[in-house]
């Protein structure tokens, strides 16, 4: 049974089409549809219910040790009021989730979690705590609401003067319209953009706030490709449990300089890598579509779309090292072998 988030029926009042995700009820769009959706992100600014995203607290002296153990990235440096993402993974070097760790002070961290893999995170990393740490599953308590696009700063500074001023960053405590929130400034879009964290009973009277303010809320799909054209992993698909973070192209969050589970696999070099693809004949990738380089299977595709920026066919595949040298790809769609082009990461960047 498919649990509701707190904004369920201000979605079903905005007219969304809800289906199941992750283990909720959710809108993948609104009347206006997904392409509508995509380009208010990309031109104005969108927001989204988020509040199915699991949220867990790590307190105690020992909450560092347990952080740098657990996660690929090095959290020693990271200061007070700021995010940094994370990799999680099992010894042989496949991911268990990806996520963001925010640190509230010394010994006091929240770290947001992907929603499908919530209670399976919790586990993981229960069982592998050491010394005094105190760890709780806040997640049921937790909404959150994404703003995002080029128009956000100006919907927030109607709003508070609190504003993170840095990517990554947060701040905690702000009061907008009489709500106690958590306002931080990272996204999944490839814009601009801040998350609003507060209690659920908050959310709807939030939720009204911004859509007072003239914005429109986006679905699902809307989100499923904005962060492709940004190249932005997904869990399930450029990562898991057969996944590594190095075949991910996601090295850049490896540390190590330190020790943490699954070291020892990911010094190896890795045999796949993740490359961005333009099909370039009439048809759409999807995942699991087995790529193709000079008549031999090379790999497959982890996400594929339409973009609506771009307005061509795109997708991300993970492929041996070897062909991901190579330009020129074919992608098997229903029987059909559909051409393709090697492009650069990410599709899409904003200027900044």
């Amino acid at each position: 049974m498919e649990k509701k988030t707190a904004l369920y029926e201000m979605h079903e009042k905005c007219g969304g089409k809800i289906v199941p995700f992750a283990g909720y009820l959710l809108p993948v769009q609104y009347p206006k549809g997904i392409i509508h959706e995509h380009k208010l992100v990309r031109e104005h600014v969108g927001m989204f219910d988020v509040s199915h995203m699991g949220e867990f607290t790590l307190k105690g002296k020992d909450a560092l040790a347990n952080l740098n153990n657990l996660l690929t990235n090095n959290y020693n440096s990271l200061k007070d009021g700021f995010a940094r993402y994370g990799i999680m993974c099992y010894p042989d070097g496949t991911t268990v989730d990806d996520l963001l760790v925010y640190k509230k002070k010394d010994e006091d961290y929240l770290i947001v979690v992907n929603a499908s893999n919530c209670e399976k995170d919790f586990r993981w990393m229960q069982e592998h705590l050491f010394g005094e740490v105190e760890f709780r599953n806040i997640s049921d308590e937790v909404s959150q609401i994404a703003l995002q696009g080029p128009e956000a700063v100006s919907i927030i500074s109607q709003l508070t003067a609190d504003i993170p001023a840095k990517n990554y960053s947060f701040r905690e405590n702000v009061d907008i319209g009489g709500i106690n929130v958590l306002l931080s400034r990272t996204g999944y879009t490839g814009e601009d953009g801040f998350e609003l964290y507060c209690r659920n009973e908050d959310v709807c009277a939030l939720w009204q706030l911004l859509l007072d303010k003239g914005v429109e809320p986006c679905g699902l799909g809307a989100r499923d490709t904005l962060r492709l054209e940004a190249g932005m992993p997904l869990y399930g698909h450029e990562l898991s449990d057969a996944i590594k973070p190095t075949e991910s192209n996601l090295s850049f969050f490896i540390k190590f300089d330190k020790e943490f589970i699954g070291r020892t696999e990911l010094e190896k070099a890795p045999e796949r890598k993740r490359i961005g693809l333009i099909v370039t004949d009439k048809g759409i990738a999807r995942e699991h579509c087995p790529v193709f380089a000079g008549g031999k299977e090379v790999g497959f595709v982890s996400s594929g779309t339409f973009s609506p920026t771009l307005n061509k066919a795109v997708a991300m595949a993970i492929v041996t090292v070897e062909a991901a040298e190579g330009n020129e790809f074919e992608i098997e769609v229903r029987g059909r072998h559909l051409k393709a082009e090697k492009t650069a990461l990410p599709f899409y960047k904003r200027n900044k």
